[in-house]
């Protein structure tokens, strides 16, 4: 070391020993737990919707509870990746978390629905954040070549909060209250904040740059405008409305601009040059096919099985474990083997296949299909997730360089969600669509076919939907069960273009080293 060695430079050096066996289990562990406190509020609050309606009011601003928290963590995930890169992990990562529990303590306390709602836009900053730092710091302790075995946990994590996220919901609705939804997020967070206080310990060397806030601005407001065009779309607003067209305009021009801006940003946001490594290209489209694939078609089974079966919604719930088996199996098996051997592109294109027979499976299904059959139809399409949600982000971090390590992490995760959200809006407008149709071929004459759907989308009109006289139920009943045919119908083709596209995803040598490692050996003068 030198006499010139700054005072950054020296706790820098006094930081950098590598992590134990026994510490990296520990951090692994809280990162976990924030990923999960995100990955639940997305799902949480839907089961108790009807009753904070009930509480506070404002019916017509319901599914902004959801949205709000939606469309903030979406929108802010390239800034959360772009800020740590400048700033460091741990410190972006501490203060997500924080941002995040105040926005679930002041949840918990909203005395009106216009509270809530600014309140899990508050929550969903700091959840944008927690699971993209979480996906980062991994990046940046394990080696590539050991990273599949640590990152397909992950894949089981957001697995268990799309199944136990309502039925967690309903369960402290019914036993305690809503506020406890988001008041339980509390001792946990705090857990994760100390686990990464005490314990992480990231190298890092603070360099003199500047934060592209126009790219931040204009990124933030485009993505706000799809997000709320393909929410409001086809339920709030009809697709031809000046609403919906207005915001979608102003998305292309909002993005057009970012594009534009990001192309002579000296810091950009989202650098362009990370799109002309084609194994990133291609690896971020796979994300955002598979979000928009597994959101837009998963998320209506438990509409089916309430609706078409009859199921409660904590049963729909409990029947979606099979979809959640496939996904932690798969995660967990695929990390392994991709750790042992140091190759992960068979698994995206294993996934995709799979992915494909199962939507091609459920374009089978019927008012009369059993449990049995769906388990394993559900069990198929969460084999083909669980191979390839992690195995894209660990190809896109063993493809890039460091300093664009979690600016390229945040880039997969934002268009994961981004193309859930759009997938929810396109298998939705499907659905409807579909039904109309069907409603109007297969219900006896004379029969209000709009009433019904109209009756099929309140809460609890599963039970009221068994009154109706029997030939109109069994109609009701088939026309739901061909408009989900549909949805999968939907779906087949953007299974078929992952696997196209994991089929030309190149595969590179994994690293042996962690960025952990290569950081050290650049800071050491």
């Amino acid at each position: 070391m030198t006499a010139q060695t700054t005072e950054a430079d020296r706790t820098h050096t006094e930081r950098s020993h590598p992590l134990s066996q026994r510490e990296l289990r520990i951090v692994f562990g809280g990162l976990m737990l924030g990923l999960l406190l995100a990955a639940l509020d997305q799902t949480i609050v839907a089961t108790a919707l009807p009753t904070i309606v009930g509480d506070l009011g404002g019916l017509n601003h319901l599914s902004w509870v959801v949205t709000a928290y939606l469309l903030t963590s979406t929108a802010v995930t390239p800034l959360w990746g772009k800020l740590s890169d400048l700033y460091g992990r741990r410190g972006t990562f501490q203060a997500a978390i924080a941002i995040f529990l105040a926005g679930s303590m002041l949840s918990g306390l909203s005395q009106n629905m216009g509270e809530l709602i600014a309140f899990r836009a508050l929550q969903g900053l700091g959840g944008g954040g927690l699971m993209v730092l979480a996906i980062a710091i991994v990046g940046d302790l394990v080696s590539p070549r050991e990273r599949g075995r640590y990152q397909g946990y992950f894949g089981a994590v957001f697995a268990l909060a799309s199944v136990s996220g309502p039925l967690l919901g309903g369960f402290f609705t019914d036993q305690l209250s809503w506020r406890w939804i988001f008041y339980v997020n509390l001792p946990l967070g705090i857990v994760a904040l100390v686990v990464t206080t005490v314990v992480l310990r990231i190298p890092f060397r603070r360099l003199p740059r500047r934060i592209d806030y126009l790219g931040s601005v204009l990124l933030v407001a485009g993505v706000s405008c799809v997000v709320t065009a393909t929410t409001w779309g086809g339920t709030t607003y009809p697709w031809g409305s000046v609403q919906i067209i207005g915001l979608a305009v102003a998305a292309a021009v909002l993005l057009a601009l970012f594009v534009a801006w990001e192309a002579r940003a000296s810091e950009p946001i989202l650098p362009l040059h990370l799109f002309r490594n084609p194994i990133f290209t291609v690896a971020v489209a796979i994300t955002g096919l598979l979000g928009l694939a597994l959101f837009g078609a998963v998320v209506y089974l438990p509409e089916y099985l309430q609706v078409v079966q009859g199921a409660s919604a904590i049963s729909s719930g409990l029947q979606l474990i099979p979809l959640t088996l496939g996904i932690v199996i798969a995660s967990a098996v695929s990390g392994q083997l991709v750790s042992h051997t140091g190759h992960y592109k068979v698994f995206p294109i294993i996934g995709a296949s799979l992915l494909t027979v199962g939507f091609w499976l459920f374009t089978h299904i019927q008012v009369t299909t059993s449990t049995a059959v769906l388990s394993g139809w559900m069990l198929v399409v969460g084999l083909g997730i669980g191979c390839i949600m992690q195995i894209a982000v660990l190809a896109v971090q063993n493809a890039v360089a460091y300093q664009d390590l979690g600016t390229a992490t945040s880039a997969t995760v934002f268009f994961r969600l981004l193309g859930g959200s759009l997938g929810t809006a396109l298998f939705g407008t499907v659905l409807l669509n579909r039904l109309q149709h069907n409603l109007a071929e297969l219900l006896p004459s004379g029969t209000d076919g709009r009433a019904l759907v109209d009756l099929g989308s309140l809460e609890g009109a599963p039970k009221q939907l068994r009154a109706l006289p029997g030939p109109v139920l069994h109609a009701l009943l088939e026309a739901f069960a061909r408009s989900y045919q549909a949805i999968y119908w939907w779906a087949v083709p953007f299974a078929v273009a992952t696997l196209v596209l994991a089929l030309l995803l190149r595969e590179t040598p994994l690293r042996t080293t962690a960025h952990l490692g290569r950081d050290q050996e650049e800071a050491t003068p």
